[in-house]
């Protein structure tokens, strides 16, 4: 049993802030049918996302396949079918599928889909208890809703970049972006937030909902605590948050720092995380410096805040004294939060990550075994599904129409050859 059995959910969602919010309802059980273009001339058809690599799966004859790791990433758990929304015969397919959705997700531009007879006003006229999901770089309404959203440029205007990368008067600062497409995977998260609730809502009234969910909105609610510092104080003083590199605006010592070299003489690193006064108390403890908790400059983490600058440098010639390992082993010891900066081989390759399950082995119709992050989600009752590999392009279409349609072999090839799926 998982918590979602019994909901379906048509995506017409692309490339990643959609597909990861129906990723993470199908993980919980809902029937998640992806959408996509068929095939055609001049074009694969398919979600963006599957020729995005390389890299690409590799096949059971060793070669690459059509499949991109990126696509892989963002489609478990999901059913894929084939219908071409532009044409009569696809839109009153997918009108008579949301009549037996709970959910319809979509990523297109403001009133795209209105031009197909698909947008929330003709779908809720079928349906009232649909909940319709649309997620758009800058939302429904504002000046900026008839522009396209891309997560970088939402990274940007979004004020994350402002307060991501070295500081500017330091080698290598700048405006830097987040290594992962964060923007989109907020925006998705969020995403699955606002469907459940809209869900629990449908449930108790039958009254679906439009929820309109938008990158910018979701980048500027991620600004957290330095949206906080400027708006408390900061507009008030004239101060804007800015780039601090791997330093935190409101704690100190709370950044990366330099050890001792390995054997090898290659330049290591830890971070250092102290929270309270009581964890940089342990540190100096473990540091041979307990003095510095007693310092009035120091003992408080607003004065440590106040006096970084004559704090930090002390701190990096201590930690350059001793090796990675020997602060990493004394620090967890004290309990004082610490750890080291892994690569993605070291990721997979600890021992915690791979004793908590977080990558999962697939079959897949066109490899013996694919890979793959597993969900982070651990749920005591309602365990989240493990059983559908990311999908072949139209790979349901035929399976799907007639769970949902009734539809025959017969209609399908009709359809087939109208081009519609």
């Amino acid at each position: 049993m998982n918590a979602l059995d019994g909901i379906r959910i048509l995506d017409l969602s692309r490339v990643l802030a959609g597909p990861w919010c129906t990723q993470t309802l199908a993980d919980l059980g809902a029937d998640v049918v992806k959408v996509e273009r068929p095939s055609g001339p001049g074009h694969s058809g398919g979600d963006d996302t599957r020729g995005w690599g390389p890299p690409f799966l590799r096949g059971r004859d060793g070669s690459d396949t059509a499949e991109a790791a990126y696509y892989l990433g963002a489609n478990r758990n999901k059913r894929s079918i084939t219908c071409d929304i532009s044409k009569p015969e696809g839109q009153a397919l997918i009108r008579e599928m949301a009549r037996h959705a709970h959910v319809f997700v979509e990523n297109y531009k403001v009133g795209d889909m209105a031009r197909y007879g698909l947008d929330y006003a003709t779908l809720c006229a079928i349906n009232p208890s649909l909940v319709y999901c649309s997620i758009t770089g800058f939302g429904q309404t504002g000046p900026y809703k008839d522009r396209a959203g891309y997560d970088f440029a939402i990274q940007a205007m979004g004020g994350l970049m402002s307060v991501t990368g070295e500081r500017d008067d330091l080698p290598g600062g700048g405006p830097q972006k987040v290594g992962v497409a964060v923007a989109d995977l907020f925006t998705g998260l969020y995403a699955t937030v606002a469907i459940q609730a809209a869900l629990r809502h449908a449930e108790r009234t039958g009254e679906g909902q439009h929820i309109d969910m938008a990158l910018l909105d979701t980048q500027v609610a991620m600004l957290a605590n330095l949206g906080a510092n400027y708006l408390v104080r900061g507009k008030e003083d004239g101060k804007v948050p800015g780039r601090a590199g791997n330093a935190h605006a409101n704690i100190v010592p709370y950044q990366v720092f330099e050890v001792a070299p390995d054997a090898a003489g290659e330049a290591q690193h830890i971070i250092l995380a102290v929270g309270n006064d009581s964890q940089f108390a342990k540190f100096c403890e473990v540091a041979g410096h307990a003095e510095l908790a007693r310092d009035e400059r120091f003992a408080r983490n607003q004065n440590r805040v106040r006096n970084r600058a004559q704090l930090v440098p002390m701190l990096e010639a201590i930690l350059m004294k001793r090796s990675k390992a020997d602060w990493l082993l004394a620090l967890e010891a004290a309990k004082v939060p610490c750890g080291p900066i892994n690569n993605l081989a070291e990721v997979f390759a600890d021992e915690h990550v791979v004793s908590r399950d977080m990558v999962h082995r697939w079959s897949h119709p066109l490899a013996e075994a694919v890979d793959l992050v597993a969900s982070p989600m651990k749920l005591s009752v309602t365990p989240v599904r493990a059983d559908l590999p990311p999908p072949l392009l139209g790979q349901h279409t035929g399976e799907v129409l007639a769970d949902w349609l009734g539809v025959s072999e017969t209609r399908c090839a009709e359809l087939r050859d109208r081009g519609a799926i």
